[in-house]
C-alpha cells in the first residue's frame, strides 16, 4: 500500500516554511500571473527560485499553480511567463486549459503536468483520457464520491489527487461566473472576490427596499454559502481507494490554519500507516480541526449527494481559538524570541503548538521586549523574549483560546 502525499497550499513563504515545518510532503503556490489566487500574496518570479530550493532542500516537491483560463491577449504573455520560468526546478505544474498545457508543453517539454481541478474530471473516462494525452496526475472534482475515486483507480494508471480538508466553492468545481457578474473580476482568472460569502435577502419588486431574510438572522441570509470539507474521518478509504495525494484548501488562509490543518492530517496519516490493522479515528483531532476558524464541516460528496444539512445558512465563521505569536528564533542559551502577531497581555495563558500532537501551556507573568523592557502588554510585530519551561522550535506558532484563559494541561 503505498502512502500518499500530504499536499499544502503555500500563499507566501511564510506559509510556505509553515507549511514544510509541520509535515507537508509538497506545496502547491502560485506566481503573480496565471493561478487563480491573485488575491494572495503570491511570488515573483524572482522569489519562486528561492522558494523551490528552500522546499527541495527539506525534501519537499513544489507544485506551480497555472490553472486559469487565458483569453487570446493573454497568450503572448503567457509563453513569456513560461519561459521566464523555464529554469526553475518545478515538480510540477497544475493547469486547467488545453491551450495552456499545449503551451508548456512548447517552451518546457520536460515538464510535468497535473490536471487542475478546474478541468472538472468527474468520470474516468475523463481521467484515462488526460492520461492518453500525457499527464502525469489528475486532482479529482469535489462532486465525484469515494467509489466514483475508486473506479478511476481501476481504469487508469496516473496519479490521482483529491481534496480532503477546506472551503468548498458552491460552483461545479470551481468554475463560477457570480463574481464576474457581481463584481467584474473574474473568478477563472484567479480575482474572485467570494461573493458567495456575502449576504443576501429577497426583494418583492413591487416594493423596493424591502428586504425580507429567507432564514431569521440578524446579519442577513447566507443561501450560497457551503460547509467546509473535512475527510479526516475517511482518510483510510480514500488512502484504500488508490488516492495518491491527499490535497489541503486554503492559499488564501493565514499560518494558523495551515499548521493546523498539516498538523493533523500528517499525524492521521502517519497512524494509519504505522498500524493499518490497529488504526482507529480520534475524535480529538476532529477536536483541533474545531480550534482553527470554520464554517463548519461537510463530506462533501464523498458519501453520496450532500444533505440538507451540508449547506451553511448563517453568517459567523466558528472561532474558539485565536492565533497571537510565531517562535521567531531560538537562541543559543534556549531564550525564546516571539514575533507577537495578536496583542498579549500578563495573566495570558498561552498554548505553543509544533508538528507534534501534543501541546505546551505557558502563563504569562512578565512580557519583556527584545529590548529588554518590561511591559503590561505587547502588540502585533513587537518582539518578546521568553524562558519556557520546555522545548519549542522555530515556526512553532502561539494560540490563545478566547472563551477560557486556563486550559488544562494535554
Amino acid at each position: 500500500m503505498k502512502k500518499p502525499e500530504l499536499l499544502a497550499p503555500a500563499g507566501n513563504m511564510e506559509k510556505l516554511r509553515i507549511a514544510v515545518h509541520y509535515g507537508a510532503d509538497a506545496v502547491y503556490l502560485g506566481g503573480k500571473n496565471f493561478g487563480l489566487r491573485n488575491l494572495a500574496d503570491n511570488f515573483s518570479t524572482a522569489e519562486l527560485g528561492g522558494a523551490v530550493k528552500y522546499a527541495h532542500d527539506h525534501g519537499v516537491k513544489v507544485y506551480l499553480t497555472i490553472n486559469a483560463f487565458p483569453d487570446n491577449k493573454d497568450l503572448a504573455e503567457l509563453e513569456q511567463y513560461l519561459e521566464e520560468l523555464g529554469n526553475i526546478p518545478f515538480d510540477a505544474y497544475i493547469a486547467a486549459d488545453p491551450g495552456v498545457i499545449e503551451m508548456i508543453r512548447e517552451v518546457s517539454p520536460q515538464r510535468n503536468i497535473h490536471l487542475s481541478t478546474q478541468a472538472n474530471t468527474t468520470n474516468w473516462k475523463s481521467a484515462l483520457f488526460w492520461q492518453k494525452q500525457g499527464l502525469c496526475r489528475v486532482n479529482l472534482a469535489r462532486e465525484m464520491s469515494l467509489t466514483e475515486m475508486e473506479e478511476v483507480r481501476k481504469r487508469t494508471t496516473l496519479e490521482l489527487e483529491a481534496f480532503v480538508h477546506g472551503a468548498m466553492c458552491i460552483s461545479y468545481s470551481g468554475r463560477c461566473l457570480l463574481s464576474s457578474v457581481m463584481s467584474g473580476r473574474n473568478a477563472n482568472k484567479g480575482e474572485c472576490t467570494q461573493p458567495c460569502r456575502w449576504n443576501y435577502a429577497i426583494v418583492e419588486e413591487t416594493r423596493p427596499g424591502e428586504y425580507f431574510p429567507i432564514f431569521e438572522d440578524n446579519g442577513g441570509t447566507f443561501i450560497f454559502n457551503s460547509k467546509d470539507l473535512c475527510l479526516l474521518q475517511y482518510l483510510p478509504q480514500m488512502i484504500n481507494a488508490g488516492v495518491d495525494s491527499l490535497k489541503i484548501e486554503g492559499r488564501m488562509k493565514g499560518i494558523y490554519y495551515v499548521a493546523s490543518v498539516v498538523r493533523i492530517y500528517r499525524h492521521a496519516i502517519d497512524s494509519f500507516f504505522a498500524d493499518p490493522e490497529g488504526y482507529r479515528y480520534d475524535p480529538r483531532w476532529l477536536e483541533e480541526l474545531c480550534k482553527v476558524s470554520h464554517r463548519g464541516y461537510t463530506t462533501g460528496f464523498l458519501l453520496g449527494p450532500p444533505k440538507d444539512i451540508d449547506h451553511q445558512y448563517h453568517s459567523s465563521y466558528i472561532r474558539n481559538h485565536e492565533f497571537v505569536a510565531i517562535v521567531e528564533d531560538i537562541l543559543p542559551d534556549g531564550t525564546v524570541i516571539l514575533e507577537v502577531r495578536n496583542r498579549i497581555k500578563i495573566g495570558d495563558t498561552l498554548e505553543f503548538i509544533g508538528p507534534a500532537l501534543s501541546s505546551h501551556f505557558h502563563q504569562l507573568r512578565e512580557i519583556i521586549t527584545n529590548g529588554g523592557e518590561t511591559v503590561p502588554a505587547a502588540n502585533p510585530n513587537q518582539r518578546i523574549i521568553l524562558r519556557l519551561p520546555f522545548n519549542a522550535e522555530r515556526y512553532d506558532l502561539v494560540r490563545r483560546e478566547k472563551s477560557s484563559q486556563i486550559p488544562s494541561q494535554q
